[in-house]
């Protein structure tokens, strides 16, 4: 008897010269998780789209058997009727529809004549959320009321309504809290309890090591090993995934800032859904030159919607002051925000980084196109050259800079929006969340960008939601909390503690913040 619910064996997979997949083996069992963990690039999206059915049966070489026979899908329809489940990184969910009608999207209960039975339809929503332990939720309500991490909770409601035996979740903590996180893992322990079998993606690595029995890694296309978990410390993980030792996560970096460059005064942001309520309420904060500046704070702390006020990009009502040099400056609009010397790389690449339906190229030059311009013409060949030497320093893994945005994995694309902003030759860097979805090779090679770019003079702010990023790389950290500045802290010995402290309303008064930051400046 086969021990086996899934196996994949020989997997490969080719686009024109380029092989994406060389001889992928994976097998799983029922009720067990596993953690497929690789860079950026390495075929990790590939091989899942072969086994979800997105890429059919015949266009790779292999073999894939569900219960010991071939399993021959030539669509995802065909991969859901034999119960693989695939929920991707972003929510395949619609934003008008109630929850009820989001779960069974496509699998509609209905009554004689065709009617739908939302009555039916809102017991078992309801049914399956409890299942889950879910709380908070009316199924009959739209989807988009709730928050990214009931989202991804209605997401897995989902797959279980289609009778998920093999479920496949991709980067599914990417944009949670921790408290979500936490949720969510308790949920999949349930779920592998009953017998359902996983495969996580995640480049949160202490989450892969939290919920998964066994690691299968690859790179580069290549099988590398299938490992138990419990043999494997994280930092082996990460050995296996680059090919390299990676004991320093974070690159050594002097702090040597310079004057104050930029300051913000008394910055405001009104919520989108209530114009009473400030999600941003009255932060002021200076930056020097060559400093990288950390803002950290709890989900719904107001970081984004305030870098998004700096950058003239915040959709809502705001007011405030921006300074550069001891100018006042007018930063209205991102166009605006640009020409005066500000980047920003924002948190949603998908939404408000990449433009879809142009190539990598024509991304990396959008934002400073009129610097080609020749006599009402595109000098395509400065272009190029341009972009290749925008590739070649951040390593951006791309067949050809005429391949899709699209094309690229999500770390790839964030090093196109990254290239994309450095082009205009900022003298300060708002960076928000730019490892979100990134292989932690793919981190280093960004750490160290920005150090290389401090210390050319680049001031570099950067929002992050994982606070042993915001302590490895800052130089000083703002804290806050509820729309407010709750600490303004010099990095020196700093601990994850002090921070969570400070953004809970816990931490030493802001007057002795500003005498400890001024010493340590002086």
């Amino acid at each position: 008897m086969n021990d086996y619910l899934l196996e994949m064996k020989g997997i490969a997979k080719q686009f024109g010269a380029v092989r994406a997949l060389d001889g992928i083996d994976l097998r799983i069992r029922a009720g067990e998780c596993i953690g497929l963990c690789g860079e950026n690039g390495a075929g990790k999206s590939t091989l899942m789209k072969v086994l979800s059915g997105v890429y059919p049966y015949g266009s790779w070489d292999g073999e894939i058997l569900l219960d010991g026979q071939p399993l021959r899908a030539q669509s995802i329809r065909d991969t859901e009727a034999a119960g693989i489940i695939i929920i991707h990184q972003e929510l395949m969910l619609v934003p008008e529809l109630s929850v009820a009608e989001n779960i069974f999207l496509g699998h509609e209960l209905t009554l004689p004549g065709g009617r739908m039975n939302y009555a039916a339809m809102y017991q078992r929503a309801d049914a399956l959320l409890r299942e889950l332990k879910i709380e908070g939720i009316n199924v009959a309500h739209p989807v988009q009321e709730y928050g990214g991490g009931h989202q991804q909770l209605v997401e897995i409601a989902k797959a279980l309504n289609k009778q998920a035996r093999v479920l496949i979740l991709d980067e599914p903590s990417s944009s949670l809290s921790a408290s979500e996180i936490a949720v969510l893992l308790d949920i999949l322990r349930a779920l592998k309890a009953r017998g359902v079998a996983c495969i996580y993606i995640s480049h949160k690595l202490d989450e892969v090591a939290a919920i998964c029995d066994t690691i299968v890694t690859i790179r580069d296309g290549r099988h590398i090993a299938t490992t138990p978990m419990a043999r494997l410390e994280v930092e082996q993980i990460i050995t296996q995934m680059v090919g390299r030792d990676m004991r320093q996560l974070y690159p050594a970096r002097e702090c040597n800032p310079g004057a104050v460059v930029f300051e913000a005064r008394h910055v405001s942001c009104m919520a989108l859904d209530q114009s009473q309520r400030k999600r941003v309420d009255d932060v002021s904060f200076s930056l020097r030159r060559g400093e990288i500046l950390g803002v950290a704070g709890l989900v719904g702390a107001g970081r984004t919607e305030l870098v998004s006020a700096l950058f003239g990009a915040y959709p809502g009502e705001s007011e405030g002051e921006v300074w550069l040099h001891g100018q006042r400056i007018d930063t209205g609009t991102p166009r605006k925000a640009i020409a005066h010397g500000l980047a920003l790389v924002p948190e949603d690449r998908k939404r408000h980084g990449i433009a879809p339906d142009l190539d990598v190229g024509q991304n990396i030059t959008l934002a400073v196109l009129r610097d080609f311009a020749r006599l009402g013409h595109i000098d395509r060949a400065a272009e190029w050259s341009t972009v290749g030497q925008q590739i070649a320093q951040l390593e951006l893994k791309a067949s050809s800079p005429m391949l899709p945005i699209t094309a690229l994995s999500g770390g790839n694309q964030q090093k196109a929006v990254l290239a994309k902003m450095l082009l205009t030759r900022p003298q300060v860097l708002i960076l928000d969340e730019p490892t979100r979805g990134v292989d932690v090779g793919a981190k280093y090679e960004i750490y160290k960008l920005m150090g290389a770019l401090a210390a050319q003079g680049v001031a570099i702010i950067m929002v992050s939601s994982e606070l042993a990023e915001v302590l490895g790389v800052s130089d000083r950290v703002l804290v806050m909390g509820e729309g407010r500045l709750c600490a303004d802290l010099i990095n020196d010995g700093l601990s994850q503690q002090t921070v969570l402290a400070a953004a809970l309303g816990q931490g030493a008064p802001r007057a002795e913040q500003e005498t400890t930051k001024n010493k340590a400046y002086a």
